[in-house]
């Protein structure tokens, strides 16, 4: 009996844990089905558009004639027929399109450069400025070598705003990196540079997905200050939190490139040779084809962590400790270890990111989000901090 009365609360407890962990697995694959659409994120939730629905009323109906009974019929079988050579046709073309995804992303080198476009110098000075012995003199040569991230720097000193803040004498135009990058001043740069980074990696274009560009920024800008704010609460380096939050979705972004890239490279093959062989049919299948939320979004989910990891790993960081970091997120902890303070805080980011982005499209109900934020361990205080933050905007110290 008194057995009884001690194992019954343990079994409760594993319940409620996987319980928990049941609604966490929901929860992030909701968010990441978010990311290709609204729509697309209500039909996999199985929402009903009331807009579907009629006014209740018996819709009235006038008796069809023989012929047109026929015709219907006709039609029917003939789109159904349609139908499913087209899920056919999309299966095999995926099919291919996955071996072959497999196949690139054994190459991490090939995936950094060419398919995200991570150039050599960023690992540097992203490794640069996580020290102290940091300076302007230091980073000038590698950011010099970037024409791209001299010109955002350029650019971004010649705002309105941070022209304002300088004194007269000093609110010239500035038309170099090396100029700029005084301007900027160390302690911006450490948030400056990762988000122009991760910015010029995400994809120039993401149809027939019009608005994955955009959430990918705007979740990755926001995990990476959520990162930042609860590394300040726990002790936590809150640049090290920012970096490793800005760099954590840029598996999304190698998969989302590499996806649309192989669709249209397979994609093309295969119109090419149902026209070359005159299968009209398969031809008109294919060229209905799109690329497939399902499946992009499944991708996402299940390989977008491992492939950020691998792409950390790969760049080689020498002073940013996020290697050890990104296996515990990848493969969890062995019995009787613990998640290190850096990857808890990871954690809680990017749960708080994709809340954000749930919530303002109100994809997430009260009893999920308690279950959610009570499976991370928010605090109360970090919860409080969290609702104050500004998410969208870089907290820019301005001399």
């Amino acid at each position: 009996y008194l057995q009884a009365i001690y194992f019954f609360p343990k079994i409760e407890l594993m319940t409620d844990i996987l319980q928990q962990q049941r609604i966490v697995n929901v929860l992030h694959q909701r968010a990441h089905d978010l990311l290709l659409g609204h729509s697309f994120a209500n039909q996999q939730i199985g929402f009903i558009h009331t807009l579907d629905l009629n006014d209740g009323k018996p819709v009235k109906n006038r008796t069809l004639l023989e012929v047109e009974v026929a015709a219907q019929q006709k039609r029917q079988q003939k789109s159904t027929s349609h139908q499913k050579l087209q899920a056919k046709t999309s299966q095999k073309l995926h099919t291919v399109i996955e071996t072959v995804m497999a196949k690139r992303l054994e190459d991490i080198d090939s995936v950094i450069k060419d398919t995200i476009g991570i150039d050599d110098n960023v690992p540097a000075i992203l490794d640069i400025l996580a020290t102290r012995a940091a300076s302007v003199g230091r980073l000038e040569p590698l950011i010099n070598d970037l024409n791209w991230l001299g010109r955002e720097l350029v650019t971004l000193v010649n705002l309105p705003f941070y022209r304002k803040q300088r004194s007269k004498s000093t609110s010239v135009k500035v038309d170099t990196p090396a100029l700029a990058l005084r301007y900027v001043g160390l302690d911006n740069l450490q948030l400056v540079v990762p988000t122009f980074c991760v910015r010029h990696w995400m994809p120039h274009s993401t149809a027939p997905f019009p608005l994955l560009k955009r959430r990918l920024k705007d979740n990755t800008m926001s995990c990476a200050i959520a990162a930042q704010t609860l590394a300040q609460l726990n002790g936590v380096n809150p640049m090290h939190a920012f970096t490793l939050g800005m760099l954590l979705n840029v598996g999304q972004i190698a998969l989302v490139r590499l996806y649309l890239k192989v669709f249209d490279q397979v994609w093309q093959r295969k119109v090419q040779r149902a026209r070359e062989e005159g299968d009209k049919n398969l031809h008109t299948a294919l060229l209905e084809l799109k690329p497939d939320p399902l499946f992009l979004t499944t991708l996402l989910n299940e390989k977008s962590l491992l492939v950020s990891a691998k792409v950390i790993e790969s760049m080689s960081f020498k002073y940013l400790p996020f290697d050890s970091v990104m296996q515990q997120l990848v493969n969890g902890v062995a019995k009787g270890d613990s998640l290190l303070p850096l990857a808890q805080v990871i954690l809680k980011a990017r749960c708080y990111s994709q809340y954000l982005n749930l919530k303002e499209h109100q994809l997430i109900e009260d009893d999920e989000l308690q279950s959610w934020f009570s499976y991370y361990q928010f605090t109360k205080k970090e919860l409080d901090t969290l609702q104050t933050g500004n998410f969208t905007n870089l907290a820019l110290q301005i001399d």
